[in-house]
């Protein structure tokens, strides 16, 4: 079989669910090197002399910016490309920059190792959400969504287990390190190896023709790469700058004017926290995602129509974003809180946090798909329904987990926790499928993408480490995430109201727009 084939014939039940399985696979390996930080978080801090702000912002900020950005190129390669070979790819570099992490002598080092896990990670999810969407026809796409987003919490389970396994067992058998290498960084070259092989089985799979599932077939792209070249164009600075003039004189002074008002936001913040990287690389992600943007409503009128320029995608977007906020920072603050606050041992407490989060959430996802599915049968906003509820439930167990120092009700309040939190992605990711054109699914997931990585992952674990830095107190600081719920709240509500008539009117405001349908 050759690196990628592609089959126009329909792939068999069998083969579709042995697919999505490696997808899954894949996604859990793509959560255990993106994790495995959290176990290691003590360890970092304590060797590398890094704060509470600087542990968020090598886990949320350092990583999320570049996999955020990258994921629109890689979105747009995933819609004209071989989705098998840039899966392929991708989990080949994030692997090796995994391992490579183990080498960081200071967190300028570990920061660079995981902007390159971050732009590796880019590829997965929008070859993923593709390939699944025309593995699966719509009636089932939120159940295999949720079955592949489920290895995420199996990944971050195990890599809490795995990474505090691998400490415990390096340190009591080379107390003095073993040719200069101590439990932490050999926690990072263990797990950054598995991939490497993974990604040998991904390649062996075969690529199903763009939209099958729905009979809307469209040809191979003629230039593949163009359309990732013009995105990295259109995104990196100062290239960014080019082609703005070359919309016109408007398009670069507003270019222009936007960067100014940004940059000298940037230079408060980083007047009122210190922290330079952290700002710095949330400026650059924002004003890349803006030049994009504008680019994007000249180069593909269509594309930007129906993700920019539909309002119940950008509101759900940002609504899931805000819970994604949340969700991010219990992940990754839960496992240093009770071992700094509560007093528990790092390898039990991986093993219940790990497991109890590896279950609650692979049940909350499927679960959370099944239920989304069978609402959206019967009511065309019936998932954002599942989105709302997995929004307001998870607070009432995180309240109590904060607020208590009984460690065995952490332990008991951590399932129900993770599972309430988890159960909105299905239904978000199928929805944003929905909103658009069979060759625009790769962008959209990634645009999706992009708004929980630079809203929930690139914001929420910083702001934690931020607070907790300031006031002291980390659990204070996990529980001001509960700010950001009747934002999220207003932003779902809307989008429930609005998307029967933003579905409907797909087909014609893409024509509208000059696609030949």
């Amino acid at each position: 079989m050759k690196f990628g084939e592609v089959t126009e014939a329909p792939p068999s039940a069998a083969y579709r669910h042995y697919a999505l399985g490696i997808f899954a696979l894949v996604y859990a390996l793509n959560f255990v090197d993106r994790q495995i930080i959290s176990v290691l978080a003590l360890d970092l801090k304590r060797d590398l002399g890094l704060s509470d702000a600087d542990l968020g912002f090598l886990y949320g900020t350092a990583f999320g910016v570049f996999y955020a950005l990258f994921g629109i190129p890689m979105g747009r390669l995933a819609d004209s490309w071989n989705r098998i070979r840039l899966t392929t790819f991708g989990l080949t570099l994030w692997s090796s920059m995994t391992a490579l992490s183990g080498m960081a002598q200071n967190g300028m080092q570990l920061a660079l190792a995981r902007i390159g896990v971050g732009v590796g990670e880019a590829t997965a999810s929008p070859c993923a959400y593709s390939l699944i969407s025309d593995y699966f026809p719509k009636a089932h796409r939120a159940t295999a969504i949720a079955f592949y987003t489920a290895g995420m919490y199996i990944g971050a389970g195990a890599s809490l287990f795995i990474g505090a396994t691998v400490v415990a067992r390096w340190n009591a058998t080379f107390p003095e390190g073993w040719v200069g290498i101590v439990g932490w960084q050999a926690a990072f070259f263990i797990v950054g190896i598995p991939g490497l092989i993974l990604a040998l089985v991904v390649a062996s799979l075969k690529e199903p023709v763009r939209g099958l599932s729905e009979g809307l077939t469209a040809a191979p792209a003629q230039q593949p790469f163009r359309g990732f070249f013009e995105e990295l164009l259109t995104m990196v600075p100062p290239f960014c700058l080019i082609g703005a003039a070359r919309r016109g004189t408007r398009a670069l002074i507003a270019n222009l004017a936007f960067a100014t008002a940004l940059g000298l936001l940037a230079w408060f913040l980083i007047t009122m926290t210190g922290d330079l990287l952290q700002w710095l690389a949330v400026a650059i992600g924002i004003y890349a995602v803006f030049s994009w943007v504008a680019a994007l409503r000249v180069r593909d009128r269509p594309s930007f129509q129906l993700i920019w320029g539909t309002p119940s995608f950008v509101m759900l977007a940002i609504g899931h974003g805000l819970t994604s906020f949340v969700n991010y920072s219990v992940i990754f603050w839960s496992l240093p809180y009770v071992e700094s606050e509560l007093g528990a041992t790092r390898s039990t407490a991986a093993l219940l946090i790990g497991g109890a989060g590896a279950a609650a959430g692979f049940l909350g996802l499927i679960l959370g798909g099944r239920l989304a599915d069978h609402l959206r049968r019967t009511n065309p906003s019936g998932r954002i329904l599942v989105i709302i509820a997995g929004s307001i439930l998870p607070f009432i167990p995180l309240t109590i987990m904060y607020t208590s120092s009984s460690l065995t009700l952490f332990y008991i309040l951590y399932f129900p926790m993770i599972f309430f939190g988890s159960i909105t992605l299905p239904a978000a990711g199928a929805t944003t499928q929905d909103l658009v054109l069979p060759r625009m699914r790769g962008l959209a997931s990634a645009t999706f993408l992009l708004s929980l990585t630079m809203i929930g992952l690139a914001l929420g674990p910083y702001t934690v480490g931020r607070i907790s830095a300031a006031t002291g107190d980390l659990g204070t600081a996990i529980l001001s995430l509960m700010g950001v719920l009747p934002i999220s709240l207003i932003l779902l509500t809307l989008v429930y109201v609005r998307l029967p008539k933003a579905e409907q009117s797909i087909i014609t405001r893409a024509r509208s727009c000059g696609e030949p349908i």
